[in-house]
């Protein structure tokens, strides 16, 4: 096993953390097609500390999977022979074990040394290896503690564990990414990884999420600030362009992304709905609650906590930049709670579903059952409680 001591200049920190990813492949090997083995170099603060190895192994590219990877020996040898037939064909209990096999992800070597060897750290970077290199088709086979010809497999086995992996025959652990407990899983390490970024390695990661309530946390209101924002400015774009004109399946923007029943409103409507927007920004600019107030203020919020995780995503010198010099905390960015916590129920999201066509109406029965309320257009910007209602005579932006 390579060692690669740490530098005694390079802090023990999550945050110095990063991959170097690195696959060679001979043009002409065709075999490489159906395998493809990767290894990451872990670094700190660009000093190399560690390795991390998987291989893609495709069954859609591969003639007989299980004879490619049994070629290879090893761990790879031992994953073929769990979960695949000697003709190539996934066995049936592995597509028992799993939604959607299709192809795997084999993690079969982690090296780090001992002041970062911590679960969530190895977690962190497994998962960062599932984020590149698989689909919802892949299932993310590890190895459990036991494994002696795997480097790392203990610590590679707390890393599964925390990835919401389920136990497989003869020491093998698996990831279906089909699955949503994965994905949450993944966020959940990433917010304890900062967790040890911010209070030291010794944070106990197996008890944080009871230490504290979660909160709506600065950094958190800056991003969705971010994304009400660039909203409203499309919302009033499309309103001046718009005018009454009807929208249908086929149209596109942001007022073409709200339920069908409202395709059918006219500039005045609209005018309210792009309110919306602005109204939940400027609570955040306050530093007031962020509470939905009526029917489309709850619509605007779902669409702004949609849009803050794309930013996150796919803006991230933007978000640094707004957030810089804000409080580190464990439930930054954790929009799958801004969706649960921020909102009384869900019924508005219920106007989505065509086969609940009707339920918007207060007369409908199911509407009864569940006691909605101010689902129709007409009451879509009604308050919730009058006593916290909007000043009437704020107006609207000038466009």
């Amino acid at each position: 096993m390579a060692s690669h001591p740490t530098a005694t200049s390079t802090r023990v920190d999550p945050a110095l953390l990063s991959l170097e990813l690195r696959h060679q492949h001979r043009l002409t090997d065709r075999s490489g097609d159906g395998l493809q083995v990767w290894s990451a170099r872990i670094d700190a603060d660009g000093e190399p500390i560690g390795t991390l190895r998987a291989a893609r192994c495709l069954y859609w590219r591969s003639g007989n999977l299980y004879d490619r990877m049994t070629d290879e020996g090893g761990f790879l040898a031992h994953v073929a022979a769990q979960v695949l037939t000697p003709d190539g064909q996934f066995s049936q209990e592995f597509e028992e074990a799993v939604e959607m096999p299709n192809s795997l992800l084999v993690v079969d070597h982690l090296d780090l040394p001992s002041p970062w060897q911590h679960p969530v750290v190895a977690a962190a970077l497994v998962a960062a290896l599932i984020d590149r290199f698989t689909n919802n088709h892949y299932a993310v086979v590890l190895p459990t503690t036991d494994t002696a010809t795997v480097p790392g497999a203990a610590l590679l086995h707390q890393a599964a564990e925390l990835l919401a992996a389920d136990e497989y025959d003869e020491g093998l652990l698996v990831i279906d990414t089909c699955l949503a407990a994965p994905e949450r899983a993944a966020a959940q390490v990433r917010q304890r990884l900062q967790d040890l970024s911010q209070h030291g390695m010794d944070y106990p990661y197996d008890e944080a999420d009871e230490e504290d309530e979660w909160e709506l946390t600065p950094r958190t209101r800056t991003v969705l600030r971010l994304a009400l924002e660039d909203l409203g400015q499309m919302a009033w774009a499309e309103v001046a362009a718009l005018g009454d004109e009807q929208l249908t399946r086929k149209s596109a923007g942001l007022f073409a992304s709200l339920p069908r029943l409202t395709f059918g409103q006219d500039s005045g409507w609209r005018r309210q709905m792009a309110r919306t927007f602005d109204d939940l920004a400027a609570d955040l600019t306050a530093g007031r609650d962020l509470e939905p107030g009526c029917t489309g203020e709850e619509m605007a919020l779902h669409l702004a906590i949609s849009r803050a995780r794309e930013i996150a995503t796919d803006r991230p010198r933007l978000v640094a930049a707004a957030v810089e010099g804000l409080p580190v905390h464990r439930y930054d960015l954790d929009w799958e709670a801004c969706s649960d916590l921020l909102f009384q129920d869900h019924d508005v999201l219920m106007l989505f579903d065509a086969s609940m066509d009707g339920i918007e109406d207060p007369g409908n029965q199911v509407n009864q059952m569940l006691g909605m309320v101010n689902l129709g257009l007409s009451d879509w910007f009604t308050p919730f409680d009058p006593d916290c209602a909007r000043d009437p005579a704020r107006g609207f932006r000038h466009i």
